[in-house]
Order: structure tokens, then sequence, then C-alpha cells
């Protein structure tokens, strides 16, 4: 077995709920900007709490929470220069066993060259870095391909980028920046989160691509080389993953299919280390793309619990779906987490603090019977 490192054995994909006194307190800054000083304090002692809970738990990965988060990605990326916040026309339709909700996200529009003013989310990894006691502090923030994903050409003017693979070749350099200076703060343990890479599995969100007068056959491809560019020149130590996402909104998901469609170029063209996957449901797939993994350094986080519900999965079950995906991949490049956060908006899943709380015991407790190195 090889030696305890990132991605860790028991994991997370980072976001947590948010206590109710924080989400109150959110709601009141909105309505009094008066209240942004105590909203600012409330998030500062949720996150003591939120990574207090994860060292109790075991876990070595220990994230924020994305407590001050709204968004899991648009907190981000409007920070970026040159993207405008605008109204959606976009309503994305998310599925659960109740029946649909249609969400209108947050929209951008790339309207001047892409910069980075600042380092994005610089002041939240440092309080993190200085909370932790135990562990890893792990940053999150939005894959490359997301700023361009859902809106496509049509978000990007064409006055200011004629030519897309100028966008492309922008957003890798902001990236690359972004990346070198946490790496700066401290940051060893940097995870892109990304729904693309998962989405392109679906034949219908090929067919919304093509539609866009996008490659739906390439799209994939392209997003892997735009996040390999800004990854080329990381500092050594740096752990990078990707956690991949078929939508995760109030318990709810956009897309289904099984890995096959993207497994070849994702596993042996994305220079990243590690990769969270959701394997929670029958929406996933099953493990065969796992066979494509290369032999070596870079693991698969298998996302087996559900982050969709309270109701805690059966240990024997998860025992044996690892075996089960160990019979495609070897088990020292394996590892366990939740399938996605848990609260990847501010609203949070429907199950509760403690039913979360169960949750990543489980994982952890799993973790140290399978691996001798979790």
């Amino acid at each position: 077995m090889t030696s305890r490192r990132p991605p860790f054995r028991a994991d997370h994909v980072g976001s947590l709920l948010r206590p109710l006194y924080l989400l109150e307190a959110r709601e009141a800054a909105k309505r009094d900007p008066g209240q942004a000083e105590r909203l600012e304090a409330l998030e500062d002692q949720a996150v003591r709490e939120i990574v207090a809970m994860q060292e109790e738990i075991g876990l070595r990965g220990v994230t924020d929470g994305e407590a001050r988060r709204g968004s899991w990605h648009m907190d981000y990326i409007y920070q970026i220069g040159g993207i405008e916040k605008i109204e959606s026309e976009i309503k994305v339709h998310f599925h659960n066993a109740q029946g649909d909700i249609d969400f209108t996200p947050s929209a951008l529009r790339v309207s001047d060259r892409l910069s980075l003013p600042s380092t994005i989310f610089a002041d939240a990894f440092l309080f993190l870095k200085e909370t932790v006691r135990q562990g890893t502090p792990k940053l999150t923030i939005p894959s490359p391909s997301m700023v361009h994903y859902r809106g496509g050409r049509a978000a990007v003017s064409t006055s200011v980028y004629p030519r897309l693979e100028d966008f492309y070749d922008d957003l890798s350099a902001v990236y690359a920046r972004e990346i070198a200076n946490l790496a700066g703060l401290g940051c060893t343990y940097l995870q892109l989160d990304d729904t693309s890479l998962a989405y392109l599995n679906d034949p219908e969100q090929r067919k919304m691509i093509a539609e866009q007068g996008g490659d739906p056959e390439r799209q994939h491809e392209i997003y892997i080389g735009i996040i390999n560019k800004a990854l080329a020149d990381r500092r050594d130590g740096m752990t990078i993953t990707t956690h991949l996402c078929r939508g995760n909104f109030r318990s709810s998901w956009v897309a289904s299919g099984s890995y096959d469609y993207v497994a070849d170029a994702l596993f042996n063209q994305l220079d990243v280390d590690g990769y969270f996957l959701e394997f929670d449901d029958e929406r996933s797939g099953g493990f065969g793309p796992l066979r494509l993994l290369p032999k070596g350094h870079k693991r698969v986080v298998l996302g087996l619990i559900t982050t969709k519900s309270g109701m805690l999965e059966s240990r024997d079950t998860i025992l044996r779906r690892i075996e089960a995906a160990a019979k495609f991949a070897p088990l020292d490049q394996l590892c366990l987490s939740p399938q996605c956060g848990f609260s990847s908006t501010f609203e949070g899943n429907d199950l509760s603090i403690d039913e979360q709380k169960r949750k990543l015991e489980l994982i952890v407790s799993i973790a140290n019977e399978v691996w001798d190195d979790a």
C-alpha cells in the first residue's frame, strides 16, 4: 500500500450543510446590508464548527464546507475579470423521485478580456488553513469549463473574442495564475469541480451542445485541453483532483449516463491526481469504465454514499460495491466518498446535519476496514 496522500481513502467532495443560524443570517443580510459584518462573524463561527466536525470524525481532507458561498461555482466565476452577471433566460430541469424542479441559475457574459484581479477565495482559504488542526486543508473551485459550458459561444462576446480559441487560452492562463497564487498561500490540495465532463455522457446534453453550435463529439476533449494548460506549471507537492457531477440542487439531479463516453480521455488525458466520481445509483452506470484508469498514482474516489437523502447506506452493500469496483481498477487506486456535496447551493440537500455526519462517519469507518493506509 502507498503512503497517506490526497485524495484520501476516506474523503468528501467539499460542500456541507449550513447551520440554521447561518442561513438565517444570510437572509437577514440580503434584506439589510448593515448585517454584513454580523454575517461574516457567523460565517467564521460556522467554518470553525464545520472543521471541528470533520476532524472529530477523522477525515484527513478538511474543507470549510463552502459555508461562505451561495453557489458552489458562481461565487467564484463572477470574480474573474471580464465576466459580468446577467439575467438568465435558461431554465435547468432538475429531477428527483417526487418530480421535477425548474431552476433558473445565475448567468454570465464574457464582455472583456479575461483577467485575475486578485486571488479568488484567498481569504477563505487562509482562514481555513489557520483553523485546521488535523488533516490537510482542501479548497474547492469550479473547473475552467464551467465558465463556458452553460452559455457556450453565445455567452462570449465576439467583439472581444472573435476566435473562441483565444478565449480558451485566456481562460487557461487565468486559472494557471490562480493555481500558482493558491500554491503560494500554502494550498496543497485543490479540487476542480466540474459538471460538464459528467453531463456530456448524457446524449441530451450533447444535443444541447450541438444546438449551441458547439462540437458535441469533442467538447469534453476541448475542456480537458483547457484544464491541462492551466495545470501545466503547477507546483510540485500540490495535489489536484476533479469532481464530476450530474447536477446537485435540493436533492435533485440533471443528467444521466455512465462514464463510458468520456472515460478514455478523462483517465488518460486529463492531468489530475484523482477523480471524485458519482456511483450512488443506476443513473451513474457501472464500474466498467474504471478499466481505463492507467496503472500508477492516479486515484478514483468512489462516490458510493448518496448526499441526496438521509437514509444511511448498508455497510455490507458498500463493501460489496468496493469489491466490485476493484475488479476493474486496483484497490490501491480507489478511495471512498459521498457522491457529491451535501450543499452545492446554500439551500442544501434534503437531509439533516446529523444524517450528514453519520454518512461521513460510515465512510471513515469503511475506509479504515478496507485500506490499511486510511
